[in-house]
C-alpha cells in the first residue's frame, strides 16, 4: 500500500496518509479560486482512517458552501499561509488534501469536475464528467 505525503511550502504543517485517494476533483467555485489563488483547486479525498499523521500546527478558516450551507473547515500553515486539508461537516469521515501538497506530478488525474459554470473559458478541462456540487 503507498504511503503519500502532503505539506505546506514551508513544510511546517504535513499529512500523511496510506492508499490511494476515493476521489480526485477540481473545483471552480470563486471560493476555491480564491482560496488557491489559481482559476480551480484540485482536491484527492481520503477515508479518515487512511490518515495516518497530521503534524504541525495550522490555522482554520470555516466556510459555508454556497449552495448547502454546509461548513468546511480548512486547515492552512499559519507560516506560509497554505492551505493543507480541510473538512466537510457533510462528511466527517473524509479529509479533502490539497493535491498540490503532495508535489507529486504522478498523482492520480481529477475525474470530476465541479462548478465549470464558473470557470474561466480557457480552464474547462475537456474529457472529465462536470459533477455540481458544494
Amino acid at each position: 500500500m503507498s504511503q503519500r505525503r502532503a505539506s505546506c511550502v514551508c513544510g511546517q504543517l504535513r499529512v500523511e496518509c496510506t492508499g490511494e485517494p476515493f476521489r480526485v476533483s477540481m473545483c471552480h467555485c470563486f471560493a476555491c479560486q480564491q482560496r488557491s489563488g489559481s482559476v480551480y483547486a484540485v482536491q484527492a479525498r481520503f477515508r479518515r482512517e487512511d490518515i495516518t499523521a497530521i503534524e504541525g500546527r495550522s490555522q482554520t478558516f470555516v466556510r459555508k458552501g454556497d449552495e448547502s450551507g454546509i461548513p468546511t473547515t480548512f486547515h492552512f500553515c499559519p507560516e506560509c499561509g497554505a492551505t493543507v486539508y480541510y473538512v466537510s461537516s457533510g462528511a466527517p469521515d473524509a479529509v479533502a488534501i490539497a493535491v498540490g501538497a503532495f508535489t507529486d506530478p504522478n498523482f492520480p488525474a481529477p475525474v470530476f469536475s465541479v462548478y465549470e459554470e464558473r470557470s474561466h473559458p480557457w480552464a474547462v478541462p475537456r474529457g472529465i464528467p462536470m459533477e455540481h456540487m458544494d
